[in-house]
């Protein structure tokens, strides 16, 4: 009875999958049973930075310098526009697939552990967070689904109650360096200031253009207390 039941369900899967397949976020094209997120092909071309083999002395590092001390700094891949990376950012900041960005951020993890010692001593790892009003209009932080990916990777907590944001932050998309600046210098706000004491932090987002969020974000944690801060993000603009 339970093998027929088995077969049952899996004939279903099967049908479910025939007439609504899931489709890669690269390239659109149906994903076969051992694929996720992206097929392999366009897997194997995505524009990795390998940044994590000079996280301390990366170009993307040199946004902060003299602004705020990052203890490193590593993206997976490069973003440009028309490519696999911004249609895979795209289905996760704006199609709910939430998912992937947890995926996505697990492949990276697991790679870092790897290849780099960079995570050995991290304590925390915080998703750059929304406003409450941008969070309820998309349902989701797609930031906190990257970092539950990095925290499942390196068997780190991940704490969403540790920094918010306070005001409404405007979109940052045409926006240069400084205007970027003014809009979010003022919005995040660290609470449980003794839970990060003496803590290496990590903060983590989807995307790194000018650094402005990032920066922000690293300045208050640092204000309220904790060791050190590094970033990790799924892409960097690739200028």
């Amino acid at each position: 009875m339970l093998s027929l039941f088995r077969f049952i369900r899996e004939l279903t899967a099967d049908f479910t999958d025939l007439l609504f397949p899931i489709l890669c976020l690269g390239c659109n094209q149906p994903l076969s049973a051992n694929e996720k997120v992206l097929c392999t092909q366009c897997r194997i071309n995505l524009p990795e930075t390998g940044h994590h083999q000079e996280p301390y002395d990366s170009t993307l590092l040199h946004k902060f310098a003299g602004k705020v001390p990052i203890q490193f700094l590593a993206s997976y891949v490069y973003f440009t526009k028309g490519g696999i990376v911004q249609k895979l950012i795209h289905g996760i900041k704006y199609k709910g697939q939430k998912e992937a960005a947890k995926e996505v951020a697990n492949w990276y993890g697991h790679q870092l552990l790897s290849e780099s010692k960079l995570v050995n001593k991290i304590d925390i790892i915080i998703g750059v967070p929304l406003y409450k009003s941008r969070f309820h209009q998309r349902g989701y932080n797609q930031a906190d689904w990257i970092a539950e990916g990095f925290s499942e990777a390196f068997s780190v907590p991940m704490r969403t109650d540790i920094l918010v944001c306070n005001r409404f932050k405007e979109s940052q998309t045409r926006k240069n360096r400084l205007e970027r600046w003014e809009n979010v210098k003022t919005v995040f706000t660290v609470k449980n200031h003794d839970e990060i004491k003496n803590k290496n932090i990590i903060i983590v987002d989807d995307v790194l253009t000018t650094g402005a969020t990032i920066e922000a974000c690293a300045i208050e944690l640092l204000r309220a207390g904790c060791k050190s801060v590094g970033v990790l993000t799924l892409a960097a603009a690739h200028r």
